[in-house]
């Protein structure tokens, strides 16, 4: 019995998720970071901000993950799409990864996707 493969988290902020964006697909595996806004333990839901960008992340399939409102997190996880448009991360990875520069974060992630769009251009001339 063969079993799917999991697919690596696409890098991508917060700001990338509205329903026009390409990448704002249901079952899309994304890698996120964020400030947590709010955590309500009862339904394993954390919100994590980024700028005025918000997302939820239904934690209920992590371990041994402790969280604190103002700390930041990253999670690789699978978007689900409500029927309202609301995205929900179903995380299946998360840490904390305080001391990070968001910063340089973006500017790094806005330069690798400038080098991607190269060489996939480069490749196809």
């Amino acid at each position: 019995m063969a079993f799917p493969a999991i697919k690596s988290g696409e890098l991508v902020t917060l700001k990338d998720l509205h329903p026009s964006s390409p990448l704002f697909k249901h079952g899309a595996s994304l890698r996120v970071i964020g400030k947590l806004q709010e955590y309500t333990v009862e339904t394993a839901i954390a919100i994590v901000v980024d700028g005025n960008a918000i997302l939820k992340i239904d934690t209920q399939h992590l371990r041994d993950l402790s969280f604190r409102i103002g700390s930041v997190y990253q999670f690789i996880g699978e978007l689900l799409i409500q029927p309202d448009d609301e995205a929900i991360l179903q995380a299946r990875v998360g840490r904390n990864v305080d001391g990070i520069d968001l910063n340089l974060y973006h500017q790094s992630l806005q330069l690798l996707r400038q080098f991607q769009a190269d060489h996939l251009k480069n490749s196809t001339t």
